[in-house]
């Protein structure tokens, strides 16, 4: 492809990261792909290969409908790459791989709320990921997995696979990588903390101001996004068991939608207002 990469993806860092996701132990045989987009179109790892034997030249150069330009063979889970590209415009790279303990959890029974890092429990993972870090229903790999996943992809920054793994997306290829790496740290924790009664979520008062400094950092999408989405998810909830997910996300001032709150605690309309609140103190200051 000719022209400047609008994010800087170039061949050499995506088969970096791709050679990092292996020496962390986090994928194994050909688990495991890295992509970021390139100009108009991507730059991806390619299919049937080690992560631990990616080299610069292996680099797949793809179109922007995810197709390869010249030689090789591109991993059969692009779908779920172009979901987050095409529904985020901000994000400039997706790692996807099989990190033990979150993916331990992401095949774990339960629903899409009903995990031990569902909510957060540590105060920088909102910040960095959200209000949530949700567990995607099983799919058949191809467009039933891109279903699945596309609801939540304005909503958060990383999702667990259901019985498969763990993806997340970032501006750069840094960000995404830490997002992973941050998701399976507290996965980590969780399950460290089973033998003492398991972890505490962070109190719904304690969320607002994180979420304000999400917003003043720039992280994730605009609130007015996040909370349709999340309404719509409520409405046609993702996950075959019927679990709701639970989100806590408010509106820009200006906005009427609805607002949906933590399970327990503040009622939905009262939780939006102290987030609200918080969200225009924290960027008028």
């Amino acid at each position: 492809m000719s022209g400047a990469s609008t994010f800087g993806g170039r061949r050499g860092p995506v088969a970096t990261y791709a050679r990092e996701l292996h020496a962390r132990g986090w994928v194994a045989n050909h688990d495991g792909n890295v992509s970021v987009r390139d100009g108009a179109g991507f730059l991806a790892t390619p299919t049937a290969t080690s992560k631990r034997g990616v080299a610069d030249r292996d680099v797949l150069t793809l179109d922007a409908a995810g197709k390869v330009v010249g030689q090789g063979k591109v991993f059969g889970e692009i779908g779920l790459h172009l979901a987050v590209y095409q529904r985020r415009p901000d994000v400039g790279a997706v790692v996807h791989a099989h990190p033990p303990h979150a993916t331990a959890i992401a095949c774990a029974a339960g629903g899409v709320a009903d995990h031990p890092i569902a909510r957060p429990f540590i105060a920088e993972a909102v910040v960095s990921l959200g209000p949530i870090i949700p567990r995607v229903g099983f799919a058949a790999p191809g467009e039933a997995a891109v279903r699945a996943l596309a609801p939540w992809c304005e909503l958060v920054d990383a999702a667990l696979l259901g019985g498969h793994g763990v993806i997340a997306w970032g501006a750069d290829l840094e960000q995404a990588y830490l997002r992973l790496e941050l998701v399976e740290h507290l996965a980590r924790i969780a399950l460290a903390a089973v033998p003492l009664g398991g972890v505490r979520p962070l109190a719904d008062d304690a969320i607002a101001p994180l979420l304000a400094a999400r917003a003043k950092a720039g992280l994730g999408r605009a609130a007015d996004a996040a909370v349709k989405l999340a309404a719509d998810l409520v409405a046609r909830p993702p996950d075959s068991r019927g679990a709701k997910p639970v989100v806590a996300c408010a509106p820009a001032p200006h906005s009427p939608v609805l607002t949906i709150g933590p399970g327990g605690g503040p009622s939905g309309d009262e939780l939006a207002a102290i987030v609200r609140d918080e969200i225009v103190r924290a960027l008028r200051g």
